[in-house]
């Protein structure tokens, strides 16, 4: 049986654990090859709500094993991430999530 082709849309929704104030959005990565861009903004909600747009489609369980890993380190809170993939690997998508974790830690120190 074929896959269907085009982009897939996910959608991951994670009880937080650690609020973040209010911040201007986060934007790291690119959308490109073997790579891809993730977009944190501030939410008002009590969650962690992820969005992936992919297009490799069939991965689903992957996506939800890297992101709740990302999510039991971080447990992020009041958050909407939205991720733009074109096949990055699970080692790119942990190392942009990380990306945008340590932009968002460096705008608040300063």
């Amino acid at each position: 049986m074929s896959q269907p082709v085009g982009i897939e849309a996910l959608d991951f929704s994670y009880n937080g654990l650690h609020p973040v104030p209010a911040f201007p959005p986060v934007l790291v990565g690119v959308v490109g090859s073997g790579n891809l861009e993730v977009l944190l903004e501030s939410d008002t909600s009590s969650q962690c709500q992820i969005h992936v747009e992919t297009s490799a489609r069939g991965f689903e369980s992957i996506w939800s094993a890297v992101l709740m890993d990302f999510h039991r380190r971080h447990g992020l809170a009041g958050v909407r991430l939205s991720i733009h993939d074109m096949g990055a690997t699970p080692a790119v998508v942990s190392l942009r999530l990380e990306q945008a974790m340590a932009e968002l830690s460096s705008r608040s120190t300063t």
